[in-house]
């Protein structure tokens, strides 16, 4: 087995990993003072769509993390790039929040509900019947079918609540057409994150809480991957997965003296 680099730059998934439920992680603060301590490359990345990174970096600076806006990257601005790249100043039709709608505006794109090159899906709370109609029918007439991320279920203190990839497999069941995700585990999400940082997968590593989406991302962009225990899954989960993260730690707490 080829020995990997040592590791120079660091992605981070948010949710679980540095945060749980509103809290932060014991030793996540130590952990992003130290990145900036040592001038290591790093993103924290997020496969919600529904916020802007101003607003993330707000988020976590309430509960004592210093995230800087630049070393942020959401599902919504991994889409906006994606679409900048394939099709420049086109036109969607958007089910989002703020996070995907400024991403796209952004990127020069001009959102309308009125023969659009996209029908693109993303998080929102309130996703409504006469959206999910008017979707249907773009796509039905010809729009492409983009979403922000494969996430079937999101976290909330009542329990789970649906996410992209939920009402996704409804418009697809509703118009026979597949959406192509951009976040997690698409490696393309991590790879124009890397690119944003000037960073390399030889010589990278993916922290995350989710083998479905963080490890399988991070596995298939040829990162090194960390699998921690404070998020959604356990160690039993593990054996459930025909492939395996690098390490399992018990908390990023775990990872700052790697740094």
């Amino acid at each position: 087995m080829t020995e990997r680099k040592p590791i120079t730059s660091w992605l981070t998934d948010m949710d679980g990993v540095l945060m749980h439920e509103g809290v932060p992680v014991p030793g996540a603060d130590a952990f992003i003072k130290r990145l900036q301590e040592t001038g290591r490359p790093f993103l924290v990345l997020t496969n919600n769509s529904m916020y802007t990174a101003r607003d993330l970096h707000a988020r976590l600076s309430r509960i004592g993390l210093d995230v800087p806006v630049r070393n942020i990257w959401t599902s919504a601005l991994a889409t906006a790039k994606f679409l900048d790249t394939q099709h420049p100043n086109g036109t969607a039709f958007v089910i989002g929040e703020a996070g995907l709608t400024t991403a796209l505006h952004d990127a020069g794109y001009i959102l309308t509900d009125s023969d659009p090159d996209f029908v693109i899906l993303g998080e929102t709370r309130t996703y409504s019947f006469e959206a999910l109609t008017k979707a249907i029918r773009l796509i039905n007439n010809g729009a492409r079918f983009i979403a922000t991320n494969p996430d079937n279920t999101g976290p909330s203190p009542e329990g789970a609540l649906p996410a992209t990839g939920s009402v996704a497999a409804l418009i697809t069941k509703a118009t026979g057409k597949e959406p192509y995700f951009v976040g997690k585990p698409n490696p393309l999400m991590m790879r124009t994150g890397l690119n944003a940082i000037g960073a390399h997968s030889e010589s990278s590593a993916m922290i995350g809480d989710r083998m479905d989406t963080d490890v399988l991302a991070g596995l298939e962009a040829g990162m090194e991957t960390f699998l921690v225990l404070t998020g959604l899954t356990t160690l039993g989960d593990i054996d459930r997965y025909p492939f395996r993260p690098t390490t399992v730690v018990d908390s990023i707490a775990d990872l700052v003296d790697l740094v």
